[in-house]
């Protein structure tokens, strides 16, 4: 601009200060706005344009323009001024407020998404499955069942140490936060990073809680977060009382236990109402890792663990020093690997028999049960310390007892359930041998027959079958009553082929044997299998008077939440199924067979009882059934896989664990006689047996001793005799035996021998002695069977065919029969005919005690 400029040259303006040539704004004609008059158009060459462009591209951009476009400047000033620059802190603010309205908009997505993929039932707390509490007849709880294995209880049931002790071990900022703690997952974080590894977790007890009810658990993140959710959710919705009590009555505690007292119930069998404190801290212990920490499978390290919260528990001031001392001093708990005690066998078959009562239980129940705890107690110990006493090889027991109506009043499936949960007395079907026979000398009864009419014990064949008595020796003409009470088989299976084996059936069925059996003539040895509790529930028709006794176990069954009943057995008098008469003559017969045969190891002291004793083949089971007018108790022992006892009858340790346990059953109760049974056995000195204990119909003054000259007592009716058996058969069909009724009988002569004398040709080889009222030969005396192991004979049988064995080993023929008078009857005498109404009330039974009859 400083020099001259030639004529008609356009001086172009510059700004601001001077720049170096190079820097200088040019301006082309053709950058003009407007072209000079008269100056023609141009067009720019291909080099300028491209020079031009590349001017454009380089230049700076103006600063004025830089500054509006940040908001710098400063009016119409044109002097520029140099661009503040932003700080780090600002730069940082911009970026987290970028980040915070960006994750904000993310979360809200993953929070929707993560609830759009819970289940649709996520939203409402399911009921608890329902629990199965069973009480005694006397109310004492002894079992729970069902999936949780225990009652709920409220926070103001429990322990106020389990809460305390659950909360300073899992969650001690419980009652701080709102369903997901941060200051917790901060803490949990830090102490594992220490830790180098996973000591400590950040969930809270109510996403715990969330986790239990809703989710699996799966480990995952998408898990967690819908844990957070629900937890936030159930914050809302409950209270945090609300939320402690349902997390202690649903979380597991191992072994099987779900919520605290089925937990306290398995590891130290009491309510957790009872728990103390070193209890309370065990078992929040165990929620750590209740499998590993377990009393059950490491008492030394559930000790450890409990100690560690009962000092969480002292840091939060929840106990005092003293209480802390005195529980970390306690020793540790061994528990049971399983659920132990006999009354969990009743347990088992109460669920087992409660839906087709009630059909299916969607709610908590309680069962009243007929279960006598301090029987139950007794029959296991019974059981456990003679099996544990044996050295016969003999592992394996069981123990049923009812009473006269058939309630089950101790049921003792094992030796030790927590060992085996296998229920041998009802599930476990085993040959009773000679248990069985009462059967068939009741079918035999209802046909005619009586205790003291007399068969032959010789060598017997049926067909292709040859029973023989233990000892293999035969004793020749015997009474019934000896027969059972010595337990011969030869007699056994002769008044089976007379009576016919269908009836046996039908007699043992009536009695209340459901197990189908094998219709065969060995079934008169107790070839057939049955169970202990139906073979049980057989004999206490004996013992109630005739009743039918069918075996049972739940009196009934309410709703614990409304109180409604749902089940409640029918009151009533059950049918008679047996004749009083043919009771009272059993009872006899069966009295007998503990006084002076093959049971009299089970003696009881001042009660009147009676059984029956049963031996298998080999001694690969034993048996003994008995009962008194109070109580009828059957017990099995032998072995799970068949093993063969050494030498175990069932008059030895069966019986030894039947006294045992009868004996403690009956501790003092006042003594009661069987029905139909005088206070001795027949054969015995004092009160006869007569019409109202057994025997049929006769005279009553012949009773009193008045006698009618000229007459003899006889048997009732004529009974022809059958061919090769001098015993009747019986015509009536099958199952009409029991409901038959017998016409007045004729008094007839007695023929004492049956017509079973010795064999054709045979001579009597005796004289009769001259004090033998009766005329006939002398039973062998007690010192016949001194050879005879303590069972007597075995319930067994032996298919072989036996020989006669030589006369020298067969006792003495007995001699012809002869008239009788009342007269020359002994005191001691067996009678037949009614008791005078004067007469003793023997017939009493424990029904009618139960009924009020």
């Amino acid at each position: 601009m400083a020099g001259r400029r030639r004529q008609g040259e356009r001086v172009e303006p510059s700004f601001g200060r001077e720049r170096d040539r190079d820097e200088e704004i040019r301006l082309s004609p053709d950058d003009r706005a407007a072209r000079a008059a008269g100056e023609p158009e141009r067009p720019a060459r291909g080099k300028e344009r491209r020079s031009a462009a590349r001017t454009r591209q380089d230049e700076p951009e103006p600063a004025e323009k830089r500054r509006r476009f940040f908001g710098g400047g400063r009016g119409g000033s044109g002097e520029s001024r140099p661009r503040r620059r932003r700080s780090f802190l600002g730069h940082l603010f911009r970026l987290a407020l970028f980040a915070a309205v960006w994750g904000s908009v993310a979360a809200v997505g993953v929070v929707v998404w993560f609830a759009a993929s819970l289940p649709s039932e996520a939203w409402n707390v399911p009921a608890r499955p329902p629990n199965v509490k069973m009480v005694s007849v006397a109310g004492e709880p002894f079992a729970n069942r069902g999936i949780t294995g225990g009652q709920a209880l409220s926070l103001a049931e429990m322990s106020p140490f389990i809460p305390k002790a659950v909360v300073a071990i899992e969650d001690r900022r419980f009652y701080d936060h709102y369903g997901v703690d941060p200051i917790g997952i901060g803490r949990a974080l830090a102490e594992n990073l220490a830790a180098g590894a996973t000591v400590q977790g950040g969930s809270t007890l109510t996403q715990q809680l969330a986790k239990n009810i809703f989710l699996t658990p799966e480990q995952s993140l998408k898990r967690k977060g819908q844990e957070a959710i629900l937890a936030l959710w159930l914050e809302q919705k409950f209270s945090k009382d609300q939320i402690l009590e349902m997390y202690l009555n649903r979380v597991y505690f191992g072994s099987g236990s779900t919520g605290v007292e089925a937990a306290s119930q398995r590891y130290f069998r009491k309510s957790a109402k009872d728990v103390s404190l070193s209890e309370a801290a065990l078992l929040a212990g165990l929620l750590k890792a209740p499998s590993r920490l377990s009393p059950a499978n490491d008492p030394v390290a559930a000790k450890a663990r409990a100690d560690v919260v009962l000092q969480a528990m002292r840091d939060e001031n929840a106990i005092t020093e003293a209480e802390f001392e005195a529980a970390k001093a306690e020793k540790p708990i061994r528990a049971k690997s399983f659920w132990n005690g006999a009354e969990n066998y009743a347990a088992d078959l109460v669920m087992r028999d409660l839906s087709t009562l009630v059909g299916e239980v969607k709610g908590d129940v309680a069962v009243e049960t007929t279960i006598d705890l301090g029987l139950e107690r007794d029959a296991e110990k019974a059981i456990r310390s003679t099996i544990d006493g044996a050295k016969q090889n003999v592992s394996q027991g069981a123990l049923v007892a009812v009473d006269g109506t058939g309630a089950i009043r101790a049921l003792v499936g094992g030796r030790d359930y927590a060992d085996s949960q296998f229920n041998r007395a009802v599930d476990a079907r085993r040959q009773p041998g000679s248990a069985f026979k009462p059967f068939v000398y009741e079918t035999a009864l209802e046909a005619g027959w009586r205790p003291d009419s007399v068969v032959n014990d010789a060598p017997t064949r049926i067909g292709n079958w040859s029973p023989q008595n233990y000892d293999q020796r035969y004793r020749g003409p015997v009474t019934l009553a000896d027969a059972l009470a010595h337990s011969l088989n030869t007699i056994a299976a002769q008044l089976t082929e007379a009576v016919g084996s269908k009836a046996v059936i039908e007699t043992a069925a009536r009695m209340g044997v459901k197990t189908p059996l094998v219709d065969n003539a060995s079934i008169a040895l107790g070839t057939s299998e049955v169970t202990l509790l139906e073979l049980t529930s057989a004999y206490a028709v004996f013992a109630n008077g005739g009743y039918q006794a069918t075996p049972h176990l739940i009196n009934k069954v309410t709703d614990v939440a409304s109180g409604k009943v749902l089940y409640e057995r029918p009151a009533g008098v059950p049918p008679v199924i047996v004749k009083p008469e043919i009771v009272g003559m059993m009872n006899a017969m069966l009295t007998g067979t503990i006084t002076r045969g093959t049971g009299r190891r089970a003696a009881l002291k001042d009660w009147q009882a009676a059984g029956k004793s049963g031996t298998t083949q080999d001694f690969k089971d034993a048996w003994f059934m008995g009962y008194t007018a109070n109580l009828t108790t059957g017990v099995w022992l032998g072995n799970d896989n068949g093993a063969l006892m050494k030498k175990v009858t069932g008059g030895t340790l069966p019986a030894d664990v039947w006294k045992k346990f009868m004996a403690a059953a009956h501790e003092g109760l006042p003594p009661m006689p069987l029905p139909g049974v005088p206070d001795t056995a027949p054969g015995e000195a004092g009160t006869p047996l007569t019409a109202s204990n057994g025997m049929d119909g006769g005279d009553p003054a012949a009773i009193a001793g008045e006698a009618p000259s000229g007459e003899a007592i006889a048997p009732p009716g004529e009974i022809p005799a059958v061919a090769g058996h001098g015993q009747p058969e019986s015509g009536d069909p099958i199952g009409a035996i029991a409901g038959r009724e017998y016409p007045e009988p004729e008094r007839r002569i007695i023929r004492r021998d049956d017509g079973r004398g010795p064999a054709s040709g045979a001579p009597y080889s005796r004289d009769l002695p001259p004090d033998d009222p009766y005329g006939v030969s002398p039973l062998p005396d007690d010192g016949a069977y001194e050879e005879l192991p303590p069972d007597g004979v075995a319930g067994g049988y032996d298919d072989r065919e036996i020989a006669p064995p030589p006369p020298a080993d067969l006792p003495p023929a007995r001699g012809p029969s002869r008239l009788v008078r009342r007269d020359q009857l002994p005191p001691d005498a067996v009678l037949e005919g009614p008791v005078e109404e004067q007469g003793r009330p023997v017939d009493r039974s424990l029904l009618r005690d139960f009924l009020g009859g």
